[in-house]
């Protein structure tokens, strides 16, 4: 699937709640991105983000890793297929890799933001 052929309302992102103890744990869902790329980026940084939540200070990665799963956010693009970010692609790199403040900033991306932006201007 192609930007080209977004859903109606735009892609969508899926916001899992990790510590969730049933099956569907989905805590929102975030439509409305104008293309899969925007989409992507946003899944990513949210992740990015929910790990270096739960990053202790001096917790190595194993402890980084294990804390996400029991407290963290996954967050994915559904309608996406194959193309959808993943964060089992990267997040080895992530517990390894303690992120930078851009590199975490999702709602720099947040089509929600977005519009509220416009409407103040």
């Amino acid at each position: 699937m192609s930007d080209l052929f977004a859903p109606p309302g735009g892609w969508r992102v899926r916001i899992v709640d990790l510590s969730a103890d049933v099956p569907n744990s989905v805590v929102e869902e975030i439509d409305g991105f104008e293309t899969l790329m925007q989409a992507n980026a946003f899944a990513r940084r949210y992740v990015r983000d929910s790990v270096e939540r739960c990053r202790a200070a001096g917790a190595s990665a194993k402890e980084v890793l294990e804390a996400w799963f029991a407290y963290g956010e996954d967050a994915d693009v559904p309608e996406a297929g194959e193309a959808g970010w993943r964060s089992a692609n990267e997040l080895g790199d992530f517990v390894d890799h303690p992120a930078s403040t851009e590199e975490r900033d999702w709602r720099a991306l947040d089509p929600r933001r977005i519009d509220e932006d416009e409407h103040e201007a």
